[in-house]
């Protein structure tokens, strides 16, 4: 029998395999919605989504269409006021066709919204939900004492945060502690931003976890079957998956970017902050001609007009030295190129 996650006071249980919609923004409608339809019929019942996804509301609406009651949704809003609170609501509820979300989440904001802390947006929260066009209320954050005050609080039933095999022991307490708390775990980044290329450890670590719920961002069908086969037979958490896991923590550790991308909107000069700072490890981990061509050679060539403004720290939720990454990326790409005689076509 496939495993199922109960996401905490929620009592939303659902298959272990979630579906992270981010993804499916860079496809087509069309190719979103077999993607969709593929893991609906694969078992998959939680759908996460948000409104700065450009248009992953909209085909997740198109997918959903006679299939809405069996599903739930689970969407975010980065809005700070009340005002904007309701729009980006009523926007969203729009988009997905539907006159409810199942799980409404704020969307990585730097505070923990409260009541009567003056911006009025969990008292918005509450009267949605009164008003039934929202059933659940959670946070998402990427910070780990932001997380903590997320769930003492006792005001969110979900905390969406980044879980995968790289954790660290503060996240994996953290997990504890929802599970302790009776608040449910939604786990984004089960690949750490693509970092992760053992699928099959990625699932069997998380796995272990009973109430952790993984999203998994599925762009492609090959990558949503590969989730859709370890439903039926999940991958033991062996010896040599171990091994795996404990190469990857060896090589990642320390201070790398995770791809989250909630630095790049700040960047004056629209450098490709979220790929460019961590171009080497990718080298490291993914086939050399990917990361070679003209369009990454332009990437990193755009990269080097960073001019050290530090808005990007400002927003890094792990509070890297982000110019500093891409100054090093820099230099070490170029010469990377070099070394292995592969042509520049760039200047």
């Amino acid at each position: 029998m496939a495993k199922t996650v109960t996401l905490g006071s929620t009592g939303i249980t659902v298959n272990f395999n979630g579906f992270g919609a981010l993804p499916i923004q860079r496809v087509s409608v069309d190719e979103a919605v077999k993607i969709v339809r593929r893991a609906y019929e694969g078992g998959v019942r939680f759908f996460d989504t948000a409104r700065y996804y450009s248009d992953s509301e909209e085909k997740l609406g198109v997918a959903f269409e006679g299939i809405r009651e069996n599903v739930y949704i689970a969407s975010k809003t980065g809005a700070e006021n009340a005002e904007d609170f309701w729009k980006e609501l009523n926007t969203t509820l729009n988009n997905l066709k539907t006159d409810y979300i199942d799980l409404y989440q704020f969307h990585n904001l730097s505070f923990v919204p409260k009541p009567g802390d003056g911006t009025g947006l969990y008292e918005a929260m509450l009267e949605a939900k009164e008003q039934r066009k929202i059933r659940h209320i959670g946070m998402t954050n990427h910070r780990l004492h932001l997380a903590n005050e997320i769930i003492d609080s006792g005001l969110y039933e979900t905390l969406q945060f980044p879980f995968c095999y790289l954790a660290s022991e503060e996240e994996i307490k953290l997990v504890n502690k929802c599970k302790e708390k009776n608040v449910g775990f939604i786990a984004m980044k089960g690949m750490s931003g693509g970092l992760i290329n053992n699928s099959k450890a990625a699932y069997a670590y998380i796995y272990q976890y009973d109430n952790v719920l993984p999203i998994w961002g599925v762009q492609r069908k090959e990558e949503l079957e590969e989730f859709l086969s370890y439903d039926k037979n999940p991958p033991v958490l062996d010896d040599e998956l171990k091994a795996v896991i404990e190469k990857d923590r060896n090589e990642l550790s320390g201070e790398f970017c995770r791809a989250c991308g909630y630095c790049v909107p700040s960047c004056p000069m629209g450098i490709e902050i979220n790929a460019c700072a961590r171009m080497m490890i990718m080298l490291g981990r993914a086939p050399i001609e990917a990361w070679t061509t003209p369009h990454w050679q332009n990437k990193m060539k755009e990269a080097e007009k960073c001019i050290g403004c530090g808005k990007c720290k400002t927003k890094c939720p792990y509070s890297l030295d982000v110019p500093k990454l891409l100054k090093k990326n820099c230099k070490e790409y170029w010469e990377f190129l070099k070394e292995r005689g592969i042509e520049k076509v760039v200047e």
